[in-house]
């Protein structure tokens, strides 16, 4: 398992009968996981001192919220992040994400040339902004406006130049299919896709019958010195081994390298396991 081991202000604390209890910056939150299908082990005394708690209703669900700001500050090592209760449970930030920060960083740092990277789905920047602090050029592409400016925000905040991040609001394939037709090319990709969507003209998109086709048609932006391309998936049922394998299927037939795939977790503090939080792999060309 790829674990996120690094944090000081994020802490999961403990997980049990269908939810976790995180600490975000000293503010307690209760969230629906669907990973922790294990009951009557909560530990800590912690969850009944939440300041705030989604709850599913039906098809959604909203916060309950009793002592928390409509948004605050994370941060990692010399990143800093905005947060806030949003819908579908978030808060802005996938923290188990730290460990491919911490994976893909070095390897931006230590490559000795300047790294165009080009980011997919890549909703509030976390990769974005890690990789722009580590020395790489972001191209930064999402369909959500909203999306967008909290990536900027997040940039801002860590101290990003305003030229180390490139944004765009678009349909991540067909902003590849262009940017192939005009010959852009990137040394790094990072994709994070969804499981579910639509386009903007109504096209249903399921990652499970799209993906190969997804990672076909990146194999058409990757320059001739690649150094990686990162694939994150939180769809259930999808393992990381089937990712793995597809990345490894276009990237080293046609590149060469090797690919890495596992389960992303989190330790959890009450009983020092980990929590599976999706998957990533992780091809790199030496």
């Amino acid at each position: 398992m790829f674990t996120a081991d690094g944090w000081k202000e994020y802490r999961l604390i403990d997980a049990s009968d269908g939810e976790r209890l995180e600490s975000w910056s000293g503010h307690l939150l209760i969230r629906p996981d669907p990973q922790v299908i294990w009951n009557g082990a909560k530990k800590s005394p912690l969850w009944k001192k939440a300041d705030g708690v989604y709850r599913r209703e039906g098809g959604g669900g909203s916060w309950i919220k009793k002592d928390i700001p409509e948004e605050w500050n994370i941060s990692y090592g010399d990143m800093t992040f905005v947060l806030s209760p949003m819908g579908f449970k978030h808060t802005g930030l996938f923290p188990e994400q730290a460990a491919n920060w911490d994976w893909f960083a070095p390897l931006i740092k230590n490559s000795g040339r300047k790294i165009k990277l080009l980011n997919l789905f890549a909703y509030t920047g976390g990769a974005s902004v890690a990789a722009a602090k580590a020395g790489a050029f972001v191209c930064h592409v999402d369909a959500s406006k909203g999306m967008v400016l909290k990536a900027k925000q997040n940039a801002s905040l860590s101290g990003v130049p305003a030229d180390g991040i490139r944004y765009i609001v678009d349909d991540c394939v067909k902003f590849v299919e262009r940017e192939i037709k005009r010959g852009n090319r990137y040394d790094a990709v990072i994709l994070d896709p969804p499981s579910f969507g639509r386009g903007p003209k109504g096209e249903r998109w399921m990652l499970e019958q799209s993906l190969d086709n997804l990672i076909g048609l990146i194999t058409g932006v990757i320059s001739d010195d690649p150094l990686f391309v990162l694939l994150n998936s939180y769809t259930t049922g999808l393992s990381a081994s089937t990712c793995g394998y597809i990345l490894g299927r276009h990237l080293c037939e046609k590149f060469g390298g090797k690919v890495e795939s596992d389960e992303i977790g989190l330790p959890v503090e009450a009983s020092g396991m980990y929590l599976p939080c999706g998957a990533a792999s992780r091809w790199t060309a030496r």
